[in-house]
C-alpha cells in the first residue's frame, strides 16, 4: 500500500502537455480509460497531430488547446478554465530538431517544466509526472544502465532534458513538491511521426519503403537501442502513478537492445522489401549504446512487456494502413 497523498487518476482533472504527440496521445487514451474526469491537452502540433486524439475527443471528456506550454500565460489560462489535479509533462521537440535549432530544442525542454513547477509551487495542481528520456545518459558507461548512471547528454535536446530533470529534483527538495520523473527508453508504435527529417528510424524506414524510396543506414549501424512498445510505456506510467516516490526517477525499458543495422533488416523482412539500403555518413553525437536496467521498476509494479517482433509487426501494419503514398 502506498502512503502517498496523491490524487488518483480516476475522477481527477488532468493536464497532458504534448498530449497530441506520439506517447502523449496514447497516455490521454489510457487516462480516459482509467476514469479521469477530464483530460486537458495543450499541444502546439509541432510534431503532434489532432488526428491522434480523434477517439479521445469523441468521449466528451477531453479537450485540446492548440497552444504552447512554453508560454506561461497559455498554461495559466488553462488553469483558470479547468480544475487540474495532475499534470503529465510530455511536451518536447524531436531529438533531430536539435541539429536544426539547438538552442530552441534545449530551451523548450527547460521552459515547459519550469512553467509547470512554478504553477505547482503556487498550488495550482497537486502532482507532476515529468517525462525524461534515456538520451540524458548518453552512451553507456556501464551496462545495464540504472537510474544512478551518470548523465552525459550528447545533444542539446538531451542536455535540455537533463536540465529539466535537475529542475524537478531541485524543486522537490526546495519546496517539497509532489513531482517525479519517468524515463522511457526508445519508444516505437502506432502514431509515431513518420514525416520528414524529425521522424524516427522505424517510421521513416516504413515510409520510404511504402513510397518506393530506398531505406538509409547511417554509419555502420552498430549503434544499439532499447526499443519499448508505446503501450507498455503508458501502461507502466499509469501503474507508477500510485507508487512512485516524489523526487525520484525510474527507467522504463525492456532489458534488451538491437542494433540499427539489425533493426533495418528486420523492418525490410517484415515489409517484404528486398532492395538495397543506402549507406550514409554516421550522425554526429549519435549515442552508441542503450541498454537499461529495469530492476527498479520491476520492484514497484507488475511490469508487462510486448515482445519486439510482435510490437514491430503491429506497428508496421499501422503504418501500412495510415501512410499515403506520395510518389
Amino acid at each position: 500500500m502506498t502512503t502517498l497523498n496523491r490524487p488518483r487518476i480516476q475522477g481527477s482533472g488532468i493536464l497532458v502537455t504534448g498530449g497530441a504527440g506520439f506517447i502523449g496521445s496514447h497516455l490521454v487514451d489510457h487516462l480516459l480509460q482509467e476514469g479521469a474526469r477530464e483530460v486537458v491537452v495543450i499541444d502546439n502540433l509541432f510534431t503532434g497531430d489532432e488526428e491522434n486524439l480523434e477517439a479521445a475527443l469523441k468521449t466528451g471528456r477531453a479537450v485540446l488547446y492548440r497552444d504552447d506550454a512554453e508560454l506561461n500565460t497559455s498554461l495559466e489560462y488553462i488553469f483558470t478554465k479547468h480544475q487540474i489535479d495532475l499534470v503529465f509533462n510530455c511536451a518536447t521537440k524531436a531529438l533531430n530538431y536539435s541539429f536544426l535549432n539547438p538552442a530552441n530544442a534545449f530551451s523548450t525542454n527547460v521552459n515547459v517544466v519550469l512553467n509547470l513547477l512554478e504553477l505547482q509551487r503556487r498550488g495550482s495542481f497537486k502532482a507532476l509526472c515529468h517525462f525524461s528520456t534515456s538520451e540524458v545518459y548518453g552512451s553507456a558507461v556501464y551496462e545495464p544502465m540504472d537510474e544512478a548512471h551518470p548523465k552525459n547528454p550528447t545533444t542539446t535536446y538531451a542536455a535540455g532534458k537533463a536540465a529539466a530533470d535537475h529542475a524537478v529534483e531541485s524543486y522537490v527538495k526546495m519546496f517539497d513538491l509532489d513531482a517525479y520523473i519517468v524515463r522511457p527508453f526508445n519508444n516505437y508504435g502506432p502514431r509515431q511521426n513518420y514525416k520528414g527529417y524529425l521522424a524516427g528510424i522505424i517510421p521513416i524506414t516504413a515510409w520510404r519503403i511504402l513510397n518506393g524510396i530506398t531505406p538509409e543506414l547511417h554509419g555502420e549501424g552498430l549503434q544499439s537501442r532499447d526499443f519499448i512498445y508505446v503501450h507498455d510505456t503508458v501502461d507502466a506510467v499509469i501503474k507508477l502513478h500510485g507508487v512512485m516516490p516524489k523526487g525520484e526517477s525510474v527507467n522504463i525499458s525492456t532489458d534488451n537492445q538491437i542494433s540499427i543495422r539489425d533493426l533495418l533488416q528486420q523492418i525490410c523482412a517484415e515489409m517484404d522489401y528486398r532492395g538495397e539500403i543506402v549507406r550514409k555518413p554516421e550522425r554526429k553525437s549519435d549515442v552508441l549504446c542503450h541498454n537499461a536496467s529495469n530492476e527498479k521498476i520491476q520492484g514497484m509494479i507488475e511490469y508487462s512487456l510486448t515482445p519486439f517482433d510482435r510490437g514491430l509487426r503491429e506497428t508496421l501494419a499501422w503504418y501500412q494502413q495510415t501512410i499515403k503514398r506520395t510518389v
